[in-house]
């Protein structure tokens, strides 16, 4: 819902700046503004619509974002800066609109500038400080901490976390607080403490269904009209990964169906062609440097072939340009790869920051061996130590790899088993939620990783 406000906000700001702009310029004459009002009002239209898909993929409409601090303002101004860029460019490069405005376009550019950044002050303010609702976590586990931390942290997602109930004496220290949130140990006073502090919402962790007590005082609180969510599920809404530690086989079986994804399975396979064909075609033009460039900076075969795992762990070969001096690992076996890797040469570093090097593994996807959009293919050497180590961990195959993905957008690059559970965590959000709207924001926000040179 926060979302759907602030994208209309945004929406009223450019069409009033738009309108401030057309009046600073033309209030003095009736008939120029009358005449220009239209084809302003339909040009501008269509960079708005450039404009809202910017701020979705420089992330303007992630949650995280809502706070007023330097980062958040130092992205919002880039931002502007680049859908600017772009607006010059649709009406001078591309003169299809009948108007080619200069003053009139930095003039809206510095008003939607000062109305935006004012409207993001408020909306942000609101939405760390007001309207929000006390709640309380029942369950004390690795992931209920985590993810009190990650709401005292993050203000802005309406959530006042009053308590963290601890079920089990002893599980989080001998600390009777957590930062300034109050820990209750077990269940005596639940029932007068959900009523005193007004509970709007309630997480309940897997063990709290092991008490019976527990269950009741829930079910007494049902006429407080108290909104009940299971650790998982909130966990999974608020930061887009699974927790691992509180799900098990029986969420596997309630969240992972197949059957229901059979259309989308085929208008992506469908997408994945025409995306494979038409980027493949576009990219052959920059085959010569890339080659040339490759040659010239280190000695070695041009494209390189590594066993990766696909979907029910069936072994495929994916093809990339080479980034990493020759026989990187005839001496140390596999490993992952880190920052600032010494194996990887300077064009390499280069092919690896703008994802260039990954452009033959549109061979892969036009195969069906991967997909654009899925979880990393894995190497099997580290496969067989992760799936040993990390629950669920093959469950990742159930689907094609891909290209680009919910984790890789949202992670670093994976150097460790700790790394690794953390990826599958966003890995198992994919699966599960899926659909062609999610692969269009993987894809739009891998490409604006790309032009930032920031991925790996």
């Amino acid at each position: 819902m926060k979302k759907i406000t602030l994208f209309l906000l945004d929406l009223i700001a450019l069409y009033a700046s738009l309108i401030i702009t057309l009046f600073i310029r033309y209030r003095s004459n009736t008939k120029e503004f009358n005449a220009l009002f239209e084809p302003h009002l339909i040009s501008f239209s269509v960079i708005f619509i450039v404009w809202l898909v910017v701020f979705y993929i420089a992330g303007l409409y992630d949650q995280r974002n809502f706070r007023n601090t330097a980062q958040f303002y130092s992205g919002f101004f880039r931002t502007i800066s680049v859908a600017g860029a772009v607006s010059v460019i649709f009406f001078y490069l591309i003169p299809i609109f009948g108007i080619t405005p200069k003053t009139n376009l930095f003039i809206f550019i510095v008003i939607f500038t000062l109305l935006e950044s004012a409207n993001r002050y408020l909306f942000n303010n609101v939405a760390e400080k007001k309207f929000k609702k006390p709640m309380l976590i029942v369950g004390a586990s690795p992931q209920a901490v985590e993810l009190a931390k990650f709401i005292t942290d993050n203000p802005q997602f309406g959530y006042d976390l009053k308590y963290l109930v601890n079920l089990n004496s002893g599980e989080i220290g001998q600390s009777n607080n957590f930062g300034e949130i109050p820990i209750i140990e077990g269940a005596a006073e639940l029932e007068q403490i959900v009523t005193d502090a007004k509970i709007n919402t309630i997480i309940i962790g897997p063990e709290a269904y092991q008490a019976p007590e527990i269950i009741n005082v829930f079910y007494k609180s049902l006429e407080h009209k108290i909104t009940f969510y299971s650790l998982a599920s909130f966990y999974e809404r608020l930061t887009g990964r699974v927790p691992l530690g509180a799900i098990n086989q029986v969420w596997f079986l309630e969240n992972l169906s197949e059957g229901n994804k059979r259309t989308y399975e085929m208008f992506k396979r469908l997408s994945d062609i025409i995306f494979a064909t038409t980027i493949g075609a576009v990219s052959l033009v920059l085959y010569p440097f890339i080659v040339f460039t490759i040659k010239i900076n280190s000695r070695g075969p041009i494209f390189y072939k590594q066993k990766r795992i696909g979907q029910i762990g069936k072994i495929f070969e994916i093809l990339k340009f080479r980034t990493m001096r020759q026989d990187a690992e005839k001496t140390t076996g596999a490993i992952w790869a880190a920052d600032n890797d010494p194996r990887v040469t300077r064009i390499g570093k280069f092919l690896r920051k703008t994802r260039i090097d990954e452009l033959p593994q549109l061979w892969n996807i036009l195969k069906g061996e991967m997909s654009l959009i899925g979880p990393r293919a894995e190497r099997p050497e580290f496969h067989e130590i992760l799936k040993k180590e990390i629950p669920f961990y093959e469950e990742r195959y159930l689907i094609k790899p891909g290209l680009s993905g919910w984790a890789q957008i949202n992670f670093r690059y994976g150097s460790s088993i700790q790394d690794a559970a953390e990826k599958l965590q966003y890995d198992l959000y994919y699966i599960k939620n899926r659909s062609l709207i999610l692969d269009l924001g993987i894809a739009l926000k891998t490409a604006r990783i790309a032009l930032q040179q920031s991925g790996k």
